[in-house]
């Protein structure tokens, strides 16, 4: 993460000190380096150089419009699974024809705001959804741009909850029946087969389970053909991992590489849907000191950040990195930085071997861009904290911090608290 680094003894991002930006902007607090946003989506956008490609998006690993722009400045398209995520690409700049539809419960609202965007294409989960798009796209006298997400039963060997190539898991269509998926959908009137998808899972570290999916996808295309159907897009999904800790991922040329080798002689555009490794090293989320409490043989540093602000090491038990702002060569010890969430599962590190932090002193939780602020939640009725984003010597606020109105903001205009005087008219 070379856009934070210390700097006489105090952390910088690009030219700024993060000591500064939290004074200004008060903590919690989510920072992303621009120049970090931008190197990493030219890195891997050259990775596959030579072959046509679409690199899109991920906007589900953080959704902040000037994020979506950036990436959308530089070329990119855009992965969606919701109407939101629809209206945000737009909103940022996205063109149509460079945007993509998946996830498993796409409504008929959703499905008509898509057609009326006029998108590249719908990756379609089940055959349900395959019916649902043939009947909206008829009542509308539109054709669908579709392509079947496969589920190719493919090990990612990663986290079992973003794993989702394999046939326990929720995500698109078992292989062996795909085949007669496509020739269903090339009987539809109002479906148009442009493309095949696979997504096998995210924070994956190895190329192995990437070349393996391809493998089995290739033989799939090579039957489509036989039965008349001719693929132009083949979506890979997304899914390559980060160094959060001890990982050693691909970087995007090694990745590129060796997906570029597997795919030689196939005759489509290559769609990519990278998220975390085009965001996650590029944020962090500052957290300041409240209290420190020793409870038995336990040590306990209280932040003002939590679960809320940043689930992921609740939810995944996953590891970030925690940097002192300011360097400290204070002894170590072994603590658990929790939150003041009403949760015993609400921390941020357990067990981990971190200088000694005082109240009032500030701690950067690493790699905090992909997954961090676009899972935050208002739990507790805590107001979701405010980011920034630095470009250079400058810093802009892109999302203003949570007022204590806007909690109520959706509720205090109802019947039932108007009736009974629990607000003002």
């Amino acid at each position: 993460m070379t856009a934070f680094r210390y700097k006489r003894d105090s952390l910088y991002v690009e030219g700024i000190a993060v000591s500064s930006l939290a004074k200004k902007y008060k903590t919690p607090l989510y920072i992303y380096s621009h120049k970090t946003l931008t190197r990493q989506f030219d890195l891997f956008d050259a990775a596959f150089k030579g072959i046509p490609h679409l690199v899109c998006f991920a906007i589900k690993s953080n959704s902040n419009l000037s994020i979506v722009k950036t990436m959308a400045d530089r070329g990119g398209g855009a992965d969606i699974v919701s109407i939101g995520e629809l209206y945000r690409a737009r909103q940022a700049g996205v063109p149509a024809k460079k945007i993509v539809f998946s996830g498993v419960g796409k409504t008929h609202e959703e499905i008509q705001a898509a057609l009326r965007a006029d998108i590249l294409m719908f990756n379609v989960e089940s055959e349900q959804e395959l019916e649902v798009l043939q009947k909206v796209a008829q009542k509308r006298g539109k054709k669908a741009p579709v392509a079947l997400r496969v589920n190719p039963d493919i090990d990612a060997k990663t986290h079992p909850y973003i794993a989702t190539g394999m046939k326990e898991n929720k995500f698109g269509t078992p292989i062996h029946e795909c085949l007669r998926m496509y020739n269903k959908a090339k009987n539809f009137s109002h479906l148009d087969i442009v493309g095949i998808s696979c997504h096998i899972g995210s924070q994956i570290t190895q190329t192995s389970p990437f070349t393996a999916a391809i493998h089995r996808l290739r033989i799939l295309i090579e039957k489509l053909e036989k039965n008349g159907i001719f693929i132009q897009y083949l979506d890979l999904g997304g899914g390559l991992g980060i160094t959060y800790s001890d990982e050693t991922p691909p970087a995007p040329a090694r990745y590129g590489a060796a997906l570029k080798k597997a795919l030689k002689g196939l005759r489509c555009t290559l769609i990519l849907e990278p998220g975390r490794v085009l965001v996650g090293n590029a944020g962090i989320f500052v957290t300041e000191v409240i209290y420190t409490k020793k409870q038995g043989d336990k040590n306990f540093v209280i932040v003002d950040g939590a679960m809320n602000d940043l689930v992921r090491p609740s939810l995944y038990q996953a590891h970030h990195e925690i940097l002192p702002v300011k360097k400290k060569r204070a002894p170590f010890k072994r603590v658990d930085v929790v939150g003041p969430i009403c949760e015993t599962g609400d921390f941020l590190a357990k067990g981990r071997r971190l200088p000694r932090f005082l109240p009032g002193e500030l701690m950067a939780v690493m790699s905090a861009g992909a997954y961090g602020f676009s899972m935050a939640s208002n739990y507790n009725s805590r107001p979701r904290t405010a980011e920034v984003l630095v470009q250079g010597g400058k810093s802009f606020l892109i999302r203003q911090r949570e007022t204590l109105g806007d909690l109520v903001r959706h509720e205090a205009g109802s019947l039932y608290l108007l009736q009974h005087g629990l607000v003002k008219r």
